[in-house]
């Protein structure tokens, strides 16, 4: 399987994936740069979803893998974003409730690419990742994912909170992982909903977490207090799929 090349480097080069349409998930330009070419392609991204980051010069230098970087670099998506309504879309082609993961603040493309891979393996219609801190499409997120990234959409999203609202009114339900809620064989976790997996230090943010429907604790029997945010993300999901099997 091929990977796309992920980091862009030059102001043409950048340039020309922008007015290409190339998914362009972080832009990183030499902070103090104001000439006209740069100031370009910082309209450029302006215009889509890019993060845009000013960075030291010696921070460019230091990522630079041709040491030609012109004061930009830029990092591409691995893979194409779907919207929310392709995964919408694909729960009613397979005449399924929906089942959708919702991630908040995953920022490690380890855990990002591993939670894809159960998504896919658990029946999930897509999964949805907010725009700032956290992980985008990269090859690593690919790598990881198994494959199933070719298979499973993943849509990014400006505001997490705003979307399980909109999602709410189309008739889904929301359950977190939280170690504080109730143990989750006591929840009926059947019909449309969507699973939301928080950070890996932090877990799902205060705002996200009153959003949900429900609240579902993990039993631990063990000298830890708590699990890797994709080995969570499983256990919760494979919840759902028996309680739909059934």
């Amino acid at each position: 399987m091929r990977y796309e090349e992920l980091t862009i480097e030059g102001r043409n080069a950048v340039l020309e994936a922008f007015r290409s349409g190339k998914t362009i998930d972080k832009l990183f330009v030499q902070d103090g740069c104001k000439d006209g070419p740069v100031q370009t392609i910082v309209r450029e991204a302006r215009k889509g979803d890019t993060i845009i980051n000013f960075v030291p010069r010696e921070r460019l230098d230091q990522m630079s893998e041709t040491g030609k970087h012109q004061g930009v670099i830029a990092y591409a998506a691995a893979y194409e974003y779907a919207e929310v309504e392709d995964i919408l879309k694909a729960a009613e082609e397979k005449g399924e409730p929906p089942f959708i993961f919702l991630l908040d603040g995953i920022e490690d493309p380890h855990n990002l690419g591993a939670i894809i891979r159960t998504a896919n393996l658990a029946g999930a219609h897509g999964v949805i990742i907010p725009k700032h801190r956290a992980a985008g499409l990269t090859a690593t997120v690919a790598k990881t994912s198994a494959g199933a990234l070719n298979y499973t959409p993943v849509a990014k999203v400006t505001n997490l909170a705003q979307t399980i609202e909109d999602l709410k009114k189309r008739g889904l339900w929301f359950v977190c992982a939280d170690m504080g809620g109730e143990v989750m064989y006591r929840l009926n976790l059947k019909g449309p909903i969507g699973l939301v997996i928080g950070n890996e230090g932090n877990g799902v943010g205060k705002l996200i977490r009153e959003k949900c429907d429900m609240i579902a604790s993990i039993p631990m029997k063990g000298d830890i207090d708590s699990l890797n945010a994709s080995v969570a993300a499983g256990v919760l999901a494979y919840e759902i799929v028996r309680q739909r099997l059934n």
